[in-house]
């Protein structure tokens, strides 16, 4: 059932399955980039089997409220918002604190993977581990600039000078959020073409019709220098579990599996054969199993 909670004065919808009430500890899930709460429509209620199961829309995303952005060099005002990992992470921090009320486990997709690594840090012994889902690895960060073309290294202080400005990023909002548009992408990011129907086009493309829709999509757009997950697993003292798409066009599984070698906290990646960057939505039948298992092996 959708609610509404009340979080520095902006709206944020949520919902809650409680198959089983009595568990002493609870699962928030974290949608990825233009997505929200919806997004987990087939993962919900079945993770709910083990515990409460929560899910909710990030500042800028589904039905919560759409701030104008500030950007770090901006001045910051009562109406506008930062667009960044620590302040949806600590979103979600306050959600698990006010609204949760359990020791919970994080699902991530996308940059909820990134939410919820840095979301772990605030909580520490109160989460019990984490799942990233084909987590952003974030390959147009400043501090992975070394890894681009030089071609690109050349024109990237104009690309940021560029989507900075308001007429732009506009613009180019206004391009991507229509449902022909949507569709062309979804068919990029569920290669096997599962589940990808109206009602997927619907969940993405509803909140774009939000006056604030576009302010939101500014300030992801200019996140040029905030939080890498490998910078986070390095310093994680809490188990994190992955799972991936074999056939993500935009996170390599091969990033995923230089991670599991390389990071005394991952415990486990599971490749999903023939999926692509949101695993969980495409091919659920397959996903849930190994979430299920995941959860009840830590508690």
């Amino acid at each position: 059932m959708k609610q509404f909670w009340n979080w520095r004065n902006y709206q944020i919808a949520w919902q809650v399955e409680k198959e089983n009430n009595n568990s002493k500890i609870a699962i928030v899930l974290i949608h990825g980039f233009g997505a929200s709460k919806d997004h987990w429509r087939f993962n919900q209620k079945n993770i709910s089997s083990i515990a409460p199961c929560y899910a909710l829309d990030l500042v800028g995303f589904g039905e919560s409220s759409q701030p104008n952005s500030q950007l770090s060099f901006e001045k910051k005002t009562s109406d506008n918002f930062n667009y960044c990992f620590d302040n949806w992470s600590q979103q979600v921090y306050d959600f698990c604190n006010e609204i949760v009320k359990k020791p919970v486990f994080l699902i991530g997709n996308s940059i909820g993977g990134v939410i919820a690594l840095n979301t772990s840090k605030k909580l520490s012994k109160r989460c019990l581990g984490i799942i990233l889902i084909d987590c952003a690895q974030r390959t147009m960060d400043d501090k992975r600039l070394a890894e681009q073309s030089l071609l690109m290294r050349f024109f990237r202080p104009v690309i940021k000078t560029l989507v900075r400005q308001r007429i732009l990023s506009s613009n180019i909002f206004k391009n991507a959020a229509n449902r022909s548009f949507i569709a062309k992408i979804l068919k990029l990011a569920y290669p096997s073409g599962n589940n990808v129907d109206k009602e997927l086009i619907d969940i993405l493309f509803q909140p774009t019709q939000g006056k604030g829709a576009r302010e939101a999509f500014r300030g992801f757009i200019n996140l040029f220098d905030d939080y890498l997950a490998p910078d986070l697993l390095i310093q994680s003292k809490i188990p994190v579990n992955l799972i991936w798409g074999e056939k993500d066009p935009w996170e390599p599984v091969k990033e995923a599996e230089k991670w599991f070698k390389t990071f005394e906290c991952v415990k486990s990646l599971d490749i999903i054969e023939n999926a692509g960057h949101c695993p969980h939505d495409e091919m659920p039948e397959k996903v849930n199993p190994i979430i299920e298992k995941l959860i009840q092996e830590a508690i």
